[in-house]
């Protein structure tokens, strides 16, 4: 058994600052001395921008104590969603509501004192008719099985330490909420319940499970329905003997078990919208349309076995056609949205079982993932992936991390190298250390920031909700035109008797009201973003708003920074120039500064002093200051390492020489007397002309701003052809920010993207209009750029571009086809055309017809070619 230290995770980052857009920080080691207030970078810049921020996010978390988010059963269409939006929404203690019928999904924040979650689930259900079921995100799950123990867990209130809640999923099974810092879910399972506890089989996400349901239930009554229409179509249709009392009962009946038990549920959901949402949705226009043509049967029927003439004969295959062409509609539409989000599920990516390395021996064994716990060695065979994130301890292979990263090009791993869970190994066999477990690690971050982004809703759908809002109402006003056009048309000019002219009417009107389909108007946007999300993750892009991919297309300038983003970020000295007798006392000082620095250019340095067995004094007061350098004192004289213009040595000649070499400069002050200078150079990314080239012949101007000397910025902007005037150097973050802020104010319309990989590239991205963060795809969860490049190839640039414009016309398209459908669908339906009409029996075809293209357009998505590869 590991110990309690063995269980450990690596420390997490603060979450003072989530909320804002920052750039990713490897927090610094500390030791003796190290400040660590200055640690990871951050400057007076970017906390002066940012406080205001991270104060208000303390308080809103003051607020919402709890982020409860739930997997929703039974929405059927926008309508629906609006309903349960609008429900939560006026709820006191909820805030922040997020909904989404593609995720069958809702996330909001609850104040616990005033309301519990079980409470506000319960009026959910109550209010709306969906099911839900909370998403438990803060604690790791597992689900076990064993009848007799299950009911002492149960039972038991004081329950071991490490286990925070237990909770009956069926008759056989609990799922076991746990701190796995606590206890590790081996010893949860064999050791802490007597080992009588057995692991149950895996399932799904609850928010899978909600629309297989959802799917399943909509499958069985849409089987029901058509079993029951098929006899009544026959009677009403097939040369069979006159005996019209007789078929008109069994078309009673089983019109009746169609029209209150399949359709039962659309008139609970249009009462209860229109009571607790005031919403009038789609299922109230169902409800009006099968309840007048289910009505209007009777009355015709009533009049029959009287032997009483009426105008029209009863007319059950209408409604029963009806409700069962609507129900395949909803059941093909629900089951597509399904299967296309499965398509592009990235969760799902993961391997279910890993071979576990004992840790005092070299026996291995193969456990299932669920069952990794901190401390754990695991091995990865050959052609076998990654079963989560981990620390290389032994082995050599090249490993294929596309799946991630969208780089093609396999990628070699070592001792001490990192790996990526559902990455894929080559030929070697690598021995890794667990970094994160399963559900925690790159992939499951990955995942759960696409799905941020699917419950996101950009600025083009308010256009489709307001749109939506309306549409009921509307189409409500045209069937009482149709009614009264038809009815005055029957009269007046065909001189019909009025029960005549008011039953063919009728036809006209049922058709109106349901041959209108709101559905596809509010899937046009959510489902192209869906698509889009899964589509920019497998090319390594992560969508952290839906913004992003609605605004990135019209990009018209982009801003970008030198040192790792144009350039490989692996600098190395070139030149050394020493200005004391000492060299052995420089390096040692320097080294000592330098060596817990996560800078690029302090790195460099430290590993050239390093590869000359330079032993680091031991400095303190370290203090990291971005855009500058770095400060710290031995023995209480002051130490001073950076760029020449902080330092003021821009006129010493060793410095210009290296200036002019196009190096760039890192100068030593100790006690305010220059030491040394080194010149560093680094190389440009083979793909950054490329893409640089490629966004000129865009029309997209191109700026480079870096805090490097400007001998280097320059050499880099020459070899890209960008102009003198696009290039600015010695930049600290400010001046960043302040570039990006100039240029959105001299083109308040133009879109602004920002690229960058550093700390001081932070509050840059935060003013661009899209904010892009290079990332290594070791830890994407710190950042909160609008988009992050998991991949560190400079094309992804172009792909989340090019993507961008691919979904902005899919949802043009699909705003335009709901148009003209939605046009013609009336027209037919009402009349309004001649010799062309759509019967009322066939207009619950129209979902079909109307949802099918908004899919299927999105789906296009997925076979799109991008210019970034």
């Amino acid at each position: 058994m590991c110990c309690k230290s063995h269980h450990e995770p690596p420390e997490q980052p603060s979450k003072l600052t989530e909320g804002i857009k920052h750039s990713n920080v490897d927090c610094c080691k500390t030791s003796g001395g190290t400040d660590e207030s200055y640690c990871c970078g951050v400057s007076e810049d970017i906390r002066d921008c940012t406080s205001s921020v991270a104060t208000s996010d303390l308080e809103k978390n003051l607020v919402d104590s709890e982020r409860v988010i739930i997997a929703v059963q039974g929405m059927t269409c926008t309508g629906c969603e609006t309903k349960l939006h609008n429900f939560l929404h006026g709820l006191a203690p909820v805030q922040n509501v997020q909904t989404s019928l593609v995720l069958s999904r809702a996330e909001f924040g609850v104040h616990s004192s005033h309301m519990s979650t079980a409470d506000i689930l319960h009026r959910i259900e109550n209010a709306t008719g969906f099911k839900c079921e909370q998403i438990l995100k803060q604690w790791r799950t597992l689900d076990v099985a064993n009848l007799g123990t299950i009911d002492t867990l149960l039972r038991d209130k004081d329950l071991p330490q490490g286990i925070m809640d237990v909770v009956r999923l069926d008759t056989k099974t609990v799922r076991i909420s746990y701190d796995p810092r606590v206890v590790g879910a081996r010893d949860l399972l064999h050791k802490r319940f007597g080992g009588l506890l057995q692991l149950a089989p895996q399932r799904p996400d609850p928010s899978t499970i909600a629309s297989v349901k959802h799917v399943h239930r909509l499958g069985f009554m849409t089987f029901l329905s058509m079993i029951m229409t098929i006899p009544v179509l026959v009677l009403a249709w097939a040369p069979l003997p006159s005996k019209p009392v007789a078929y008109g009962s069994v078309s009673l009946l089983l019109a009746t078990v169609v029209q209150f038990v399949v359709a039962g549920p659309f008139y609970l959901g249009a009462f209860k919208s229109l009571v607790f949402s005031r919403v009038a949705e789609m299922d109230l226009l169902i409800v009006l349309s099968t309840t007048t043509a289910y009505v209007f049967s009777i009355v015709s029927f009533a009049y029959l076995v009287q032997g009483k003439s009426f105008s029209t004969e009863e007319f059950f295959q209408t409604s029963t056609l009806l409700v069962t062409l609507i129900m395949v509609g909803r059941y093909v539409s629900a089951m597509a949205r399904q299967k296309a989000l499965q398509s592009i599920s990235i969760g799902s990516l993961q391997p279910s079982v890993v071979r576990l390395v004992a840790s005092n021996s070299q026996e291995e064994m193969e456990i299932d993932t669920r069952l990794l716990q901190y401390g754990d060695i695991f091995k990865t065979l050959p052609d076998c992936k990654v079963a989560t994130d981990g620390r290389v301890i032994s082995g050599i292979s090249e490993i294929d991390e596309s799946m991630i990263t969208g780089e093609s090009r396999p990628v070699v791993k070592s001792e001490g190298s990192t790996i990526i869970a559902s990455s894929i190994n080559g030929s070697g066999t690598l021995t890794g250390l667990v970094t994160r477990l399963p559900g925690e690690n790159t992939i499951d971050i990955i995942a759960g920031m696409v799905d941020q982004a699917r419950l996101a809703k950009p600025k083009i759908q308010g256009l489709a909700d307001q749109v939506i809002s309306y549409f009921v109402l509307v189409i409500l006003a045209l069937t009482v035109i149709t009614f009264a056009a038809w009815t005055s048309v029957g009269i007046f000019i065909r001189i019909e008797r009025p029960s005549e002219a008011t039953i063919q009417a009728v036809t006209y009107a049922i058709a109106v009201l349901i041959i209108s389909c709101p559905c596809a108007i509010g899937l046009a946007v959510p489902m192209v973003i869906a698509i889009a999300g899964g589509v920019a993750a497998e090319h390594g892009i992560i969508f952290k708003s839906a913004e992003t991919i609605e605004n990135a297309w019209r990009t018209s300038h982009v801003v970008l920074d030198k040192t790792g983003t144009l350039t490989r970020g692996e600098m190395s000295v070139g030149a050394e120039e020493h200005f004391s007798a000492s060299q052995a006392y420089t390096r040692s000082l320097v080294l000592g500064v330098v060596s817990n620095v996560k800078h690029p250019i302090s790195s460099a340095v430290a590993q050239h002093l390093k590869s000359l067995d330079v032993s680091p004094a031991h400095v303190e007061n370290i203090k990291t200051l971005p855009g500058k350098g770095v400060e710290a004192t031995f023995d209480g004289i002051p130490i001073r390492v950076g760029n020449s213009r902080w330092l003021d040595l821009g006129a010493v000649p060793q410095v210009q020489s290296l200036l002019s070499l196009g190096f760039t400069v890192f100068c030593v002050l100790i006690d305010s007397r220059i030491a040394a200078v080194f010149g560093l150079n680094d190389t440009l990314r083979p793909d950054a002309k490329a893409v640089v080239s490629a966004l000129l012949s865009r029309g997209i101007t191109v700026s480079i701003v870096s805090g490097d000397d400007e001998g280097a910025v320059q050499s880099v902007a020459v070899q890209l052809n960008i102009p003198t005037s696009n290039v600015r150097s010695h930049c600290l973050p400010i001046d960043k920010k302040n570039y990006v802020k100039d240029i959105l104010d001299h083109n308040p319309d133009g879109v602004v993207l920002f690229c960058g990989d550093g700390t001081n590239d932070a509050i840059a991205i935060a003013q661009a209009t899209v904010g892009v963060h290079i990332h290594d795809g070791s830890d994407v969860s710190q950042n909160a750029a609008d988009a992050v490049l998991v991949t560190s190839a400079l094309t992804s640039v172009l792909t989340l571009m090019d993507l961008s414009r691919a979904a902005h016309v899919r949802i043009l398209f699909n705003f335009t086809w709901t148009f003209i459908y939605n046009l013609f669908a009336i027209l037919l339906a009402a009349g309004a055309i001649p010799r062309a009409r759509i019967a009322p029996q066939y207009a619950g075809l129209g979902e079909i017809v109307s949802v099918l293209p908004v899919i299927f357009t999105a789906l296009q998505l997925k076979w799109v070619k991008f210019s970034g590869g």
